[in-house]
């Protein structure tokens, strides 16, 4: 099957890429905004490779026509936060027009994923369920992936497309390419810092697995059965929940590592909310995924091999040219406590 990837660089895009890879002919659509391909030379001799931003018509319609993809999955996105709160123009251009712009330019036919998110989800105790918890987003990153999800299920139906939106819920795991949580705690511990400074640390959230997260758009893609016109939508994670206390306890046994925790007002979102999990029934049922990972295994390759770019580390110490610590176990990286 020909498929493409938009954003097939970035933190899920990249192990998505690869496992399609394997057994189909897959095509990168990525700005490239955190920097080069983060693939091997023999990877990307795999791979059709285009450089394009999303936000320009032209550019998404020209490499629609070029690769004539069978599959779309749409992972492209302003995914953090505060940075939809700083700049909503920027995310709204991003998250809602770019995908629009997809959605015009996908032959009829095709099958179009598209990566939402559970920030659309009202607060609830509960694991949230695709047909029976109400939607009702708290920040501009939530409206955005809403209205996209809008735009997926109108133009579908207009344009003869086979729609799936994926809920996603917080991935974690190596190579990710935002400042959230997981990252931003190993980039202060890789730098040597020993007193962690950290937002919000009651807020609960479902943690999946980069790998798993990569396994549930494949399956979404060439699993199941959609008809075109039609579009389903399903959960992303676990369907379990953690208070970034919890996170932090299992961090220190897991790397044998001593740290202190402050919060740092700064950090605060006054649109954090308090918990998030997911109900992940109907992606079983419609696609036979189910997650292989734990939240011990999550951790454990994150602290083994955190893979993070420069970028997400040169705030806290220059990055030499040279990292081959980047890829060692935290631990290592650790200097002795004074």
């Amino acid at each position: 099957m020909r498929i493409m990837v938009i954003g097939g660089n970035g933190f899920v895009g990249r192990p998505l890429t690869r496992m399609l890879a394997d057994g189909h002919e897959v095509c990168v659509l990525d700005a490239l905004r955190y920097g080069p391909p983060r693939f091997s030379p023999e990877e990307l001799a795999r791979l059709v490779l285009i450089p394009a931003d999303i936000t320009d018509p032209a550019q998404v319609a020209a490499a629609m026509r070029s690769f004539s993809p069978e599959a779309v999955i749409h992972l492209a996105a302003i995914h953090y936060i505060p940075e939809c709160e700083q700049d909503p123009v920027l995310a709204v251009r991003t998250n809602v027009a770019g995908t629009v712009s997809l959605l015009a330019a996908c032959p009829p036919g095709c099958r179009f994923v598209f990566a939402s998110s559970g920030a659309v989800y009202a607060p609830e105790a509960r694991p949230h369920r695709e047909d029976a918890s109400p939607v009702a987003p708290s920040d501009i990153y939530g409206f955005t992936k809403l209205h996209g999800e809008h735009y997926v299920r109108h133009m579908a139906r207009q344009r003869g497309l086979a729609a799936v939106v994926v809920r996603l819920f917080n991935v974690i795991g190596p190579g990710e390419t935002n400042p959230h949580l997981l990252p931003e705690i190993l980039a202060q511990l890789i730098a040597g810092h020993r007193r962690i400074s950290l937002g919000n640390l009651t807020a609960r959230r479902d943690y999946i697995h980069v790998d798993d997260a990569a396994r549930g758009f494949r399956a979404a893609a060439l699993a199941g059965a959609v008809a075109p016109g039609e579009s389903v939508t399903v959960n992303l994670g676990t369907g379990e929940a953690y208070a970034v206390g919890e996170i932090l306890s299992y961090l220190r046994r897991i790397g044998g590592a001593d740290f202190t925790v402050e919060t740092d007002p700064a950090r605060l979102r006054a649109v954090d909310r308090p918990v998030l999990a997911a109900d992940i029934a109907r992606i079983r049922e419609l696609f036979g995924w189910s997650p292989r990972h734990t939240i011990d295994t999550a951790l454990a390759d994150l602290w083994e091999r955190p893979d993070l770019p420069p970028h997400l580390t040169a705030k806290y110490r220059p990055v030499p040219a040279v990292r081959p610590a980047a890829r060692a176990p935290i631990a290592e990286l650790l200097t002795p406590a004074s």
